[in-house]
C-alpha cells in the first residue's frame, strides 16, 4: 500500500488531505485490530488469527507511509500519548558532545550554564562468546602429586553449547517460534556456522535433562484441588510416507490465584498421538478434585468415577451465542450475550477474593440471573428449531447446565477455562510456523519445554533466563532436590540476578 513519491499530489491543501485520511484509516485499523483482538480471546478459529495478521501487515504499511506522505515542511504530528521513559535497568552509554571552550562570536572564554539530556533507545545484536576453560596442574616436588580442579559441569557432556545457548535456543524455537532450520541461518549471519542436525541434538538432549524437572511441574500441577483441562492440534509427520497425522496437545494448568490463594501457578503439557479418551484419563488417573473443561467426551468417565468434578466453561457458551449473533444479526443471541455478560461483570469484581466470599457473592447476585437465564433459555428454544444454529447454541448451555452453574457453589471454580486456553496460544502461534512436529517424539519434547516456559511466564519469569539459570545446574543436581529449581523457587534468585545487572 506504500506509494511512490513521483505519484503524491503537488498541492499542499491536497497532500495534507491525503495525510488526514491516511491518519483517520490507521485509527480505524487499530480499532478494528483491538476489537479483533478482544473477540481472539479464548477463541480457537485461525481464520480470526489470519484476519489479525493481514490487519497488522496494512497497518505497518500505512503508518510507514505517513513518513512519505507528511510534507518535509511539516513536522510529524506528536502523539496524544505520552511516550513510556525508556526502562532503567537498562545500561546507559553515555556520549557527551561538548561544545568549543572559545565563544565563536568574541573569543571569550565560555563557562558552564547547564546541559540538555536525551536519550534514544538503541539495538546492539546478540552476539556469541567463546569461554575458554584452563585448568592448570601442580605438582609436588617432594611426592609427585598432580593437583587440578575438575572441568566445570556442561549441560550436554562433552557438548559445544552453554547453558545460555541452549537456553536461546529452546526459546527462539518454542517462544519466538522460530524453526531450527530459520536459526541456523540468524547464526550463520554472525559468522557461526551450526548445522540443523547439531542445534537439533541440542533441543533432544536438553529436553532429556529437563525430565526430571517436567515430572515435578506434573506432580505440583495434579496435588492441586482444581485443573483446568483444554487440548489442541498438532501435525507430526508420520514415518514412511511423508505425510501428517493429526495428534493432540493436552494442557492441564493450576492457577488458584483468582479465588485469592497463593499457591505458585503452572502449566504441565502432555504428548499423545490421537484425541482417544484414554490419554486424558491415563494424564489424571491420580488427580481428584474439580476439572474444569469444556464439553469434551472423553472426560466422561473420569467424572463417572465419582473423584473428579465436572466444571463447564461459559466463555464456550458465550462464544457460540457470538457466532450466531455475528453471522445472523440475531437479536436473541444477542439477548444471550448481555445475560451472560451481567455474569462476567460480577466475576471481575470479586477476582482475587477468597472461596467463601465469591461463593457468598455468587449465590446472591448471579444465582437469580442464572435462574433466569435458564427460564429465558427453555422458553426460547420451545420457539426454535432445535436444528438451527442457535438451538443449537441454547442445547449446548442446557445440556451442561449443572456444570455451568457448579462455580455458584464453588467458591474455588473459575467462571470459565480461559486459563487452559490462554497456556494454549503459544502452541497455536508455534503451529503457524513450524507447521509439524518431525514425530512422537518431538511432540513429547515440544509439551516438556512448553510446560517449562510456560510455567515461567505465570510466575513472571523471563524464559530465556529461567531456562540458562535451571540448565547451568541441573546436570549436576540432586534428583531428590530437583523441585528447587521450579520456577517459584527461583524467582528471587532470578530477580536478585537481572537487578544487578
Amino acid at each position: 500500500m506504500t506509494l511512490a513519491t513521483d505519484s503524491l499530489p503537488n498541492d499542499l491543501q491536497a497532500l495534507k488531505a491525503l495525510v488526514s485520511a491516511q491518519r483517520a484509516e490507521i485509527e480505524r485499523l487499530k480499532m478494528m485490530i483491538a476489537k479483533l483482538r478482544r473477540m481472539q480471546f479464548g477463541r480457537s478459529s485461525e481464520q480470526l488469527d489470519a484476519m489479525i495478521d493481514q490487519l497488522q501487515l496494512s497497518l505497518e504499511e500505512l503508518q510507514v507511509s505517513q513518513t512519505e506522505l507528511t510534507p518535509p515542511t511539516e513536522p510529524p504530528p506528536r502523539p496524544v500519548s505520552r511516550r513510556k521513559p525508556l526502562p532503567e535497568h537498562l545500561p546507559r552509554e553515555i556520549h557527551v558532545h561538548q561544545p568549543e571552550s572559545q565563544c565563536s562570536g568574541c573569543g571569550g572564554k565560555l563557562r558552564h550554564l547547564g546541559e540538555d539530556v536525551s536519550e534514544v533507545l538503541e539495538y546492539v545484536p546478540a552476539r556469541f562468546k567463546v569461554i575458554r576453560h584452563v585448568r592448570p596442574k601442580l605438582v609436588c616436588r617432594c611426592c609427585e602429586h598432580i593437583a587440578q580442579v575438575p572441568a566445570p559441569s556442561r549441560p550436554i557432556a562433552r557438548g559445544l553449547a552453554g547453558p545460555g545457548l541452549l537456553a536461546h535456543v529452546l526459546v527462539s524455537k518454542f517462544v519466538d517460534h522460530l524453526p531450527l532450520y530459520r536459526q541456523c541461518e540468524i547464526y550463520a549471519r554472525e559468522g557461526v556456522d551450526l548445522e540443523r542436525s547439531t542445534l537439533a541434538d541440542w533441543v533432544g538432549q536438553s529436553s532429556q535433562l529437563l525430565r526430571p524437572l517436567i515430572n515435578a511441574l506434573e506432580r505440583h500441577v495434579m496435588s492441586g484441588h482444581k485443573v483446568h483441562a483444554d487440548d489442541t492440534p498438532i501435525g507430526v509427520l508420520a514415518p514412511g510416507n511423508g505425510k501428517t497425522k493429526t495428534a493432540r496437545l493436552w494442557t492441564y494448568v493450576r492457577d488458584d490465584r483468582p479465588a485469592g490463594y497463593t499457591t505458585p501457578a503452572a502449566v504441565w503439557f502432555a504428548y499423545s498421538p490421537d484425541r482417544k479418551g484414554q490419554h486424558p484419563r491415563a494424564h489424571l488417573k491420580g488427580f481428584s478434585g474439580i476439572l474444569q473443561a469444556d464439553g469434551y467426551a472423553g472426560f466422561a468417565q473420569l467424572y463417572a468415577t465419582g473423584t473428579i468434578q465436572e466444571a463447564a466453561c461459559w466463555a464456550h457458551v458465550r462464544r457460540k451465542f457470538y457466532d450466531v449473533y455475528t453471522d445472523q444479526a440475531s437479536p436473541l443471541a444477542g439477548e444471550a450475550l448481555q445475560r451472560i455478560a451481567a455474569l462476567y461483570a460480577i466475576e471481575s469484581e470479586i477476582r482475587g477474593q477468597p472461596p467463601d466470599h465469591r461463593k457468598t457473592v455468587r449465590q446472591s447476585r448471579a444465582s437469580p440471573l442464572l435462574e433466569h437465564l435458564h427460564a429465558w433459555l427453555n422458553q426460547t428454544l420451545a420457539q426454535l428449531s432445535k436444528k438451527s444454529t442457535l438451538g443449537g447454541a441454547i442445547l449446548y448451555a442446557l445440556n451442561r447446565w449443572q456444570a455451568l452453574t457448579r462455580f455458584c457453589d464453588d467458591g474455588r471454580i473459575e467462571i470459565d477455562n480461559n486459563a487452559a486456553e490462554r497456556a494454549l496460544r503459544a502452541v497455536a502461534l508455534g503451529r503457524k510456523n513450524y507447521l509439524f512436529a518431525g514425530s512422537d517424539a518431538g511432540g513429547e519434547r515440544a509439551a516438556a519445554i512448553y510446560s517449562l516456559v510456560g510455567s515461567a511466564k505465570l510466575n513472571d519469569l523471563n524464559p530465556q533466563a529461567y531456562l540458562t539459570h535451571v540448565l547451568e545446574r541441573i546436570a549436576d543436581y540432586p534428583i531428590n532436590r530437583v523441585d528447587e529449581l521450579l520456577p517459584w523457587n527461583v524467582s528471587l534468585t532470578l530477580t536478585e540476578f537481572c537487578e544487578a545487572a
